[in-house]
C-alpha cells in the first residue's frame, strides 16, 4: 500500500452541460450513433467530495434521496474503474458525498459530470498517476458523455459518439436559463425512436473543427433529438415559445431533453431582468428553473 495520507480529500465542482450543437449522423453497427456537438459546461451543477479510506471499500451518499447509493450509481462504477486500473492506490477506497442541483435524465449531463469528478478527484488524490488520454479511456468504458468531464476544456466540439474531442471557444456575454419540465426522458427511448439508417448524413461541423474552430452563429444552431421528444412532450414547445417570447436569442433543448435552455445576451437583458424571468417561467412550469452563464465565458 502506497504512503497516503488517509486523512487527504477534495472537492471538486461537477458542472453541468448543454449542447449548443446536436446532429447525429447515423446509427452504427454496435447500436449506438455517430454525432457532431458542442457542449459547453456551466457555473451551475453538483458539488462532489472525495475521502480517501484504507480498507479498499466504496461508499456514497447523496442529497438527493431518490438516486441510488450503490454500484447503479454512475459515480460509484467511476470508482471503480480507477481502483482497478490504478498502482498507487491498492488497498484504498474511497468515501464519495454528492450534492445534487443537477436535475436527473434532463439532458444536462449530471450523472455524466459526477462520474468524471471522481475520476478526476481521484487521480488528484493519487498524484496524477494517469494522463488525460487514460482517464479519459476509462471515461469513455462509463459512457459518452463522461470524458467530456474529465477534461478541463469549458466548450469542445465532439464526434463519434462524444468521445473525439477538439477544444472550442466558450460562449461569452450570455446568461443561460435553464428550464426543467420536472420530468426525466430516457437517452436511449429518444435514440431508438429517432429512426435513422447506418447511411452517414452530411455533417454540419466541417467548419468547426480542429482546424477552423470559429464558433457558429445561434441561428445556425439546433438539435436533431428535439424532433422526438418535443413530439412525446409538446410542453416542452411551450417552455421554447416562453423563453423566445421573454427576449432569449436562441431557445434549444439540452441532449435528449427535457431540459430546455434559453440564451439572454448581456446587451439586450440585465442580470437583473434575467432573474425576473426566471421567477415568472417558475410561476408556471415548476421550481426547476435555474440561471447560469457558460464557464470560461463570463
Amino acid at each position: 500500500m502506497t504512503d497516503i495520507n488517509l486523512h487527504r480529500s477534495v472537492e471538486l465542482f461537477a458542472p453541468a452541460k448543454i449542447n449548443l450543437f446536436l446532429h447525429v449522423l447515423r446509427r452504427r453497427a454496435d447500436g449506438y450513433h455517430d454525432l457532431e456537438t458542442w457542449m459547453q459546461k456551466l457555473d451551475f451543477g453538483d458539488t462532489v467530495e472525495l475521502h480517501l479510506r484504507n480498507d479498499g471499500l466504496l461508499g456514497l451518499v447523496c442529497s438527493d434521496p431518490s438516486l441510488p447509493t450503490d454500484r447503479s450509481n454512475l459515480a460509484w462504477r467511476a470508482a471503480e474503474e480507477f481502483f482497478s486500473a490504478d498502482r498507487r492506490g491498492k488497498g484504498y477506497g474511497v468515501d464519495i458525498r454528492i450534492d445534487k442541483r443537477i436535475p436527473v435524465a434532463a439532458g444536462l449531463g449530471g450523472g455524466s459530470s459526477d462520474a468524471g469528478s471522481v475520476l478526476r478527484g481521484l487521480n488528484r488524490l493519487f498524484d496524477n498517476e494517469f494522463s488525460r488520454a487514460e482517464l479519459c479511456a476509462m471515461a469513455l468504458r462509463l459512457g459518452a458523455d463522461v470524458p467530456f468531464f474529465v477534461v478541463e476544456d469549458d466548450a469542445v466540439v465532439a464526434e463519434g459518439v462524444g468521445e473525439v474531442m477538439y477544444p472550442a471557444q466558450s460562449l461569452r456575454e450570455y446568461h443561460v436559463l435553464l428550464v426543467n419540465p420536472g420530468f426525466s426522458v430516457s437517452t436511449r427511448w429518444v435514440f431508438e425512436n429517432l429512426g435513422l439508417t447506418r447511411t452517414l448524413k452530411e455533417s454540419k461541423l466541417a467548419s468547426f473543427r480542429k482546424d477552423a474552430p470559429a464558433l457558429p452563429s445561434l441561428g445556425a444552431l439546433s438539435n436533431d433529438l428535439e424532433r422526438v421528444t418535443l413530439a412525446q412532450y409538446p410542453e416542452l414547445a411551450s417552455i421554447k415559445d416562453n423563453l423566445l417570447e421573454a427576449g432569449a436569442e436562441l431557445a434549444l433543448m439540452s441532449g435528449s431533453g427535457p431540459t430546455v435552455f434559453g440564451l439572454f445576451s448581456d446587451l439586450s437583458t440585465s442580470a437583473v431582468e434575467v432573474r425576473a424571468i426566471a421567477d415568472r417561467l417558475k410561476r408556471k412550469f415548476g421550481k426547476m428553473v435555474f440561471v447560469a452563464r457558460a464557464n470560461g465565458g463570463a
